[in-house]
């Protein structure tokens, strides 16, 4: 069993950047973060493949999200800058066996999931 516990959300001001960290107990996993905006299915936005060497971004978050690990902290970090309105949302981390870095955006692909942390952008 894993545990994920994301910290990290807070409101800040369009244009302002914000690392968020997801804690893994267990062993080592491929994670994911998701965001869900109200009203909106859960979205894929960034994910690393179990020993942090391939990643994938969706469309919309490429060149300001990166996603990273610290192995010996058992952490996978969502580094967020030139945020926007559009990306107040929900965000989660999931973590999944071995997903293949195609897959790496995929909700189906993860069996573990955290409670998420909120992230809100005022323009």
């Amino acid at each position: 069993q894993v545990q994920l516990v994301e910290s990290g959300g807070t409101s800040v001001q369009a244009g302002g950047s914000l690392r968020l960290s997801c804690a893994a107990s267990g062993i080592t996993y491929s994670v994911a973060w998701f965001l869900q905006a109200r009203g909106k299915e859960r979205e894929g936005v960034a994910g690393i493949d179990t020993g942090g060497v391939s990643t994938r971004y969706a469309d919309s978050v490429k060149g300001r999200f990166s996603i990273f690990q610290i192995s010996a902290k058992n952490t996978v970090y969502l580094q967020v800058d030139s945020l926007k309105p559009e990306d107040t949302a929900m965000y989660y981390c999931a973590a999944g066996n071995w997903v293949r870095r195609w897959f790496l955006l995929s909700a189906k692909e993860y069996n573990f999931w955290g409670q998420g942390t909120q992230v809100t952008v005022s323009s």
